[in-house]
C-alpha cells in the first residue's frame, strides 16, 4: 500500500473519531458524527475521498458485522416478556406502511417494487439512535424501554426477508421459489428462537476448544460470522441472513461475554466505516437543489411514522403516556434504509437520484430524530399544562377521596333526619302521629249550646 493511501486513512479515522467525540459530549449517538464525518470527507464536502468504491469493501463487511452484533446481542429473556405485543406491532407497522405507500402508488404511478420498498423504509426504526435516546431520558430500564427494545427486535427480524424480497425483484418476482426463500428464511429464524429461548445457553465444539484464549476468540467469532454468511449466499438466501443467524447462536453460548468483548473492537471499526460510508453517499449539491421537497418529506414520514405508531400502540391497549412516548422515539428512519436502497438500486427498483433521496432523508432522519422527541415532549406539556385545570376539577370529582366524602355526607344526612324524627316523636307525639296518619286528626270542637 502506499504512503499516501496509508496517510488518508490515517486522517478518516482520526476525523471519524473527532466527529463521534463531539456528539457523545452532546449526549448524542456517535454514528451520526461518523455519517456527517463522511459527507464532510466525501465528494460533496472536501472530497478529500473522491469515490465511495474505495471503502465499499470494508462497508459491505460492516453490514455483516452490523446483522452479527444484532443477533449476538439479542436479548431473547427480554425478548420472550413482550415478543406478542411487540411482533404485533412489528406486523401491523409493516402492513399499514405497505398499504399507504400502495394506495398513494396509484396517484404518483409507482411500480410495485417502489411501493414496497418505501413501505420498508418507513417502518424501520434506528435501533442505535433509539437505544441512545432511551439512555438519555433515563427510560431503558424500565418497561417502556423494554417494549421499545422488543419492537426493534422484531423490527431486525423483520428485515432479513425485507432483504430477500429486494434481492428478489426482478424475473423471480413473487415466483414460488421467493415464497420458499422466505419460508425457510423466517422459520429457520422462529424454530432457532424457540429452541434457544427454552434453553439457558447451549454449548459448541468450537466455543468449548478456544474458550479462555484471548487470541483466537476474536477470530473464531469472525470466521463463524462469514462462513455463515457465505453458507447463505451459496443455498441462495443473502449473506446478512447468515451473518445473524450466526449472532443468534453465538449470542446464546456460555462465551458469550467473552466474544462480544473479543470482538468490540473490530466491529467498533467496521460500523464505523460502515456510517462512513453512508455519509460518503450523501449528496448535499442533490438536497439543496431539492431542499423543499426533502422537507416535506421529513415532515410527512416522521409525524406520520408518529402517528402510526401510537395509532397501533392504542390499538394493543398500552397508555396513552407509554403510547406516546415510544411512537415518537421509533419516528425515524433506520440505519438499514441504506442497505435496501442500495439493493433497491442494484435490482432497478429506483434510480440513483432516488437512492440519493433514501439516502438524504434517511440521515436527515437520523439526525433530527433527538429534536424531535424534545419537540413532542414540549407540546405534550403545554397541552397538559392548558387542560390542567379542567382535568383536576374532573379528577378530583373523580377520585377516591371525593368518593369517600359523598359517602360520609350521605350517612350524616340519613343520621340527622334519624335523629329529628325521634325529637320530633318524643316531645310533640301528636304531630309526629298526624304527619304519619293523618286519619287520627282529633274531631273538631263543638260549640256547648246548654249556656
Amino acid at each position: 500500500m502506499e504512503e499516501n493511501s496509508l496517510t488518508e486513512v490515517a486522517m478518516v479515522v482520526v476525523a471519524a473519531l473527532a466527529g463521534g467525540l463531539g456528539f457523545v459530549r452532546l449526549k448524542q449517538p456517535p454514528i451520526i458524527g461518523y455519517i456527517l464525518t463522511g459527507i464532510l470527507l466525501g465528494p460533496s464536502g472536501l472530497a478529500f475521498i473522491q469515490s465511495r468504491d474505495q471503502v465499499s469493501v470494508l462497508a459491505e463487511l460492516g453490514v455483516l458485522l452490523l446483522l452479527f452484533v444484532v443477533g449476538m446481542e439479542l436479548n431473547l429473556r427480554t425478548f420472550k416478556k413482550v415478543w406478542v405485543v411487540a411482533t404485533l406491532c412489528t406486523i401491523l407497522q409493516v402492513v399499514s406502511s405497505i398499504a399507504i405507500t400502495v394506495a398513494i402508488s396509484g396517484f404518483f404511478g409507482w411500480s410495485a417494487g417502489l411501493s414496497l420498498l418505501l413501505g420498508f423504509v418507513a417502518s424501520i426504526s434506528s435501533t442505535a439512535v433509539v437505544v441512545k435516546v432511551m439512555e438519555s431520558i433515563g427510560e431503558l430500564k424500565t418497561e417502556i424501554g423494554q417494549l421499545t427494545i422488543g419492537i426493534l427486535i422484531a423490527q431486525d427480524l423483520a428485515i432479513v426477508p425485507m432483504i430477500l424480497i429486494l434481492r428478489s425483484y426482478g424475473e423471480s418476482w413473487f415466483s414460488p421459489s421467493l415464497f420458499l426463500k422466505l419460508i425457510a428464511s423466517v422459520g429457520m429464524i422462529a424454530a432457532l428462537i424457540t429452541y434457544l429461548s427454552r434453553r439457558q445457553r447451549v454449548r459448541l465444539p468450537l466455543t468449548q476448544m478456544i474458550a479462555g484464549d484471548r487470541d483466537l476468540t476474536p477470530l473464531a467469532s469472525l470466521t463463524f460470522c462469514f462462513a455463515a454468511a457465505a453458507i447463505s449466499g451459496l443455498i441462495g438466501l443473502s449473506a446478512p441472513y447468515g451473518a445473524f443467524l450466526a449472532g443468534l447462536i453465538l449470542g446464546n453460548t456460555h462465551e458469550r461475554l467473552a466474544m462480544i468483548e473479543s470482538t468490540k473492537p473490530i466491529q467498533s471499526i467496521l460500523l464505523m466505516v460502515f456510517f462512513l460510508s453512508i455519509g460518503l453517499l450523501l449528496d448535499l449539491e442533490f438536497i439543496w437543489e431539492n431542499f423543499a421537497i426533502v422537507l416535506k418529506l421529513l415532515f410527512v414520514v416522521t409525524v406520520g411514522k408518529t402517528a402510526l405508531n401510537v395509532g397501533i400502540l392504542r390499538l394493543l391497549r398500552l397508555p396513552w403516556p407509554q403510547a406516546f412516548l415510544i411512537g415518537v422515539v421509533l419516528a425515524q428512519l433506520g440505519e438499514f434504509a441504506f442497505l435496501m436502497a442500495t439493493i433497491s438500486h442494484e435490482t432497478n427498483i429506483i434510480n440513483e437520484d432516488g437512492q440519493r433521496l433514501i439516502v438524504g432523508l434517511t440521515v436527515l432522519s437520523l439526525a433530527f430524530s433527538p429534536f424531535w422527541l424534545a419537540i413532542a415532549k414540549h407540546f405534550q406539556d403545554s397541552a397538559a399544562q392548558s387542560s390542567s385545570g379542567l382535568q383536576g376539577v374532573l379528577g378530583f370529582f373523580d377520585n377516591e377521596k371525593f368518593s369517600k366524602i359523598r359517602h360520609e355526607l350521605k350517612h350524616f344526612r340519613k343520621s340527622f333526619r334519624f335523629k329529628g324524627q325521634q325529637h320530633r316523636e318524643k316531645h310533640y307525639p301528636l304531630k309526629a302521629e298526624v304527619a304519619l296518619d293523618p286519619d287520627k286528626l282529633p274531631a273538631p270542637h263543638q260549640p256547648d249550646d246548654s249556656a
